[in-house]
């Protein structure tokens, strides 16, 4: 790279750390103790970037084997892995071991890198850098990434652009080189996003057949050959990785029923809806209309009318190519993203393996941003090429293009790691049963408590929360909620569990009574090692 290449990266860095600042304000000035504690989503993220940073660097090996649903392995295929994410979040990690500011810090390095890559496929196609900024902000800050805050995994869209920059500078001339390129950039989508690896290789696969008919590279051996070193790439950094969910998967877990997905499926409203502030009046509307959306999708008033400008503008420049690469790409994700009942999800599940993992067809919606803003690009170039002080012109649409996406996020100040945790953390290393144990699905995801205070001290746990969840864990958290109870015994003397903390505070004032009765009645069995006001740790001695 160019010295002015560097300089040219740097200033892309800085704007989109000092853009993130701005639209995410005062969160970038407080990464180390604030976050989305007050969902169960965004503690579960938190522990899962804690997770894989940590581990990461002292047992690589077993990342997989989360300290989750003890004594089962493997738990964190249970869920999307975040490996792409923990990776990182390793420096944020390691220099302060604060789980809140891995995680705030990979948040924003995944909007920084989505800028970047959104400017360079732009800037690529156009050769206009001024356009390629408001391409950038218009994707790497869209309504859907920002109602997504407590989803890591939904943040790491990166990749999308910088695959596609990938492809056509592969189709621009194909070589071995430039195929391992591409498929180290649709390796790192997977590892980032298992959802996004999967609308990559839809969006290259597409993308492949309309360069094959457009350029005729159909009968260009060197395109193919490319295209193969590519997907050997690809698959060989994937697969490895991966294997621990089709283990699961023939095992009878992670399988989604095509029906399952009409529940996250988009509608017509969800078109119309957004978080960001300036788009608060079209959700009113839907309101007086009575009408409900089930996501946000709207790509911005910025990218909506650049993007169809464009379209039309390439057309008429006979720049064919991008109007059915990108035009098409919205149109068949916008399709995609109704689910089972427009019929296009349905033809994917029956023919692509891989949909039987997914879910949310809504989350198709995020392609129609990423199609909308390349084509925003396209527009502005012609624009800015007709116009004087075309410059000045692009500062006002992309100050407008950012204004308009400017969202409130309720991040909230995280808790205070509580004493018996810190004096849990000096213990020598054993399982933990955490209680109350709730056994009722409904609050499963309460579990998410116990796993994000168990950064402070790294012990396995028996609880656990995820996607899918072991066999018997159901079976299990019923014989354990009433614990301390002689089969409840019997089941964590079996597994080895040594520690049992219990926080009396979240039971409620008859269900407290009981417990500290059946603490009292079982005490030969639980040695105290931390006796707080509300907090209790005893280590598991015998039992009846």
């Amino acid at each position: 790279m160019t010295a002015r290449g560097v300089r040219e990266c740097l200033a892309v860095v800085c704007g989109a750390i000092v853009l993130t600042a701005a639209l995410l304000y005062p969160f970038v000035f407080h990464l180390g103790s604030v976050g989305r504690v007050n969902l169960d989503d965004g503690r579960f993220s938190i522990w899962n970037v804690a997770w894989v940073a940590r581990t990461l660097v002292v047992d690589p090996l077993h990342v997989y084997n989360a300290n989750i649903f003890y004594p089962h392995r493997g738990t964190l295929a249970y869920s999307e892995n975040n490996l792409g994410a923990g990776l990182l979040a390793v420096p944020a990690y390691w220099a302060t071991r604060n789980p809140y500011l891995a995680h705030n810090f990979a948040m924003l390095a995944g909007f920084v890198l989505a800028a970047a890559g959104m400017y360079y496929l732009v800037r690529y196609l156009t050769r206009d850098r001024r356009a390629a900024v408001v391409s950038a902000i218009c994707f790497a800050f869209c309504p859907f990434v920002l109602v997504h805050t407590a989803h890591i995994q939904l943040l790491m869209t990166a990749w999308m652009p910088f695959s596609m920059l990938a492809f056509h500078r592969l189709i621009d001339r194909p070589t071995p080189g430039r195929g391992v390129a591409l498929g180290l950039a649709m390796a790192a989508q997977a590892v980032f996003c298992g959802y996004y690896g999967v609308f990559v290789v839809l969006m290259v696969g597409y993308a492949v057949i309309v360069a094959a008919f457009t350029r005729a590279h159909w009968r260009n051996p060197r395109y193919w050959t490319a295209l193969a070193v590519g997907a050997c790439v690809s698959l060989a950094i994937v697969l490895p990785l991966f294997a621990p969910y089709a283990a699961l998967q023939r095992g009878g877990h992670l399988n989604r029923p095509l029906e399952e997905a009409v529940r996250w499926s988009a509608n017509w409203p969800a078109y119309l809806a957004s978080g960001a502030y300036a788009h608060g009046w079209m959700l009113g509307l839907l309101e007086g209309w009575n009408e409900h959306w089930n996501e946000a999708i709207f790509p911005g008033f910025v990218a909506t009318i650049g993007g169809l400008c464009g379209a039309w503008l390439a057309g008429k420049n006979r720049q064919r190519e991008l109007v059915i690469l990108y035009g098409g790409l919205v149109v068949l994700a916008a399709w995609a993203s109704f689910g089972p009942g427009a019929g296009l999800y349905t033809v994917f599940y029956r023919i692509v393996p891989v949909f039987s993992l997914l879910h949310a067809p809504a989350r198709f919606g995020l392609i129609v941003a990423f199609g909308l803003s390349v084509l925003t690009g396209v527009a502005l170039t012609t624009l800015f090429a007709r116009i004087p002080q075309a410059t000045a012109v692009a500062t006002v649409v992309a100050v407008a293009a950012a204004c308009e996406l400017a969202v409130g996020i309720d991040f909230r100040p995280v808790p205070a790691v509580s004493p018996a945790y810190r004096f849990l953390a000096t213990l020598p290393p054993a399982p933990l049963i955490e209680m109350p144990f709730f056994e009722q699905r409904l609050f499963y995801p309460r579990h998410t408590v116990y796993m994000l205070a168990s950064t402070a001290h790294w012990m396995k746990l028996v609880n656990g929360y995820s996607d899918s969840y072991p066999d018997d864990f159901v079976e299990k958290a019923v014989t354990l909620a009433p614990f301390p109870f002689p089969g409840a015994f019997r089941v964590l003397r079996r597994d080895g569990v040594r520690y049992a903390m219990f926080h009396l505070d979240v039971y409620d004032a008859p269900t407290r009574a009981e417990v500290e009765g059946r603490l009292a009645q079982f005490a030969v069995y639980l040695k105290p090692l931390y006796v707080g006001a509300d907090e209790r740790l005893y280590e598991i001695v015998g039992s009846p």
